[in-house]
């Protein structure tokens, strides 16, 4: 007897990844600096640190930065940096999940694909605040406990291949040279 009939199945709990998820978010944040501010010199985030914690159906992301902002003031005489800590909360939802999940007790990776970015930094029209987008982007993954089905093969015979099997389908570099190059290429005026 041969074929499906011969392998008997065993469902096997492991861990794995079940859930997966990605989110961009912007955000505009509004920083007071001690000086009517001239004109902005730059802008920079810094210090970004997060964790991540499961919530069933996606993962919190709660994180903090430093703002800095170099700007002039004085009509351009004279410079100075603000800077401002922002905290920040993003829900991701997961939007693959494994249907085989033993539980919702999941372990959570998270990756800051782009790191918190500040795209833009204006003097506000009232003349005394300066207006900061930031950008962020992130993956997650949620490894948890899940079912996976595999066949068990009662004569205890496994196929192995050894290095030895390959040696015979080495290509040698004689064999190269008879390649057409142009065989994949074909005729592209058709």
């Amino acid at each position: 007897m041969s074929g499906k009939e011969d392998y008997k199945y065993r469902e096997i709990i492991t861990k794995a990844v079940c859930g997966k998820g990605r989110k961009f978010s912007q955000a505009t944040h509004t920083v007071t600096p001690s000086h009517r501010p001239t004109s902005i010199l730059g802008c920079w985030i810094i210090n970004h640190s997060f964790s991540a914690k499961n919530k069933k159906d996606f993962v919190d992301v709660d994180g903090v930065y430093d703002i800095n902002i170099w700007y002039s003031y004085n009509n351009n005489t004279k410079t100075e940096v603000v800077t401002e800590t922002v905290k920040y909360k993003d829900e991701v939802p997961l939007r693959k999940k494994d249907e085989n999940v033993v539980s919702d007790d999941f372990e959570v990776l998270a990756k800051a694909v782009q790191e918190p970015n500040a795209q833009e930094a204006t003097i506000a029209p009232n003349g005394n605040k300066i207006v900061v987008h930031v950008e962020r982007d992130f993956i997650v993954e949620a490894i948890g406990e899940t079912k996976v089905y595999v066949a068990i093969n009662p004569d205890g015979t496994i196929d192995t291949w050894d290095d030895e099997d390959w040696e015979d389908l080495e290509v040698e570099d004689e064999e190269f040279e008879d390649l057409d190059p142009n065989f994949l290429i074909g005729d592209l005026e058709e």
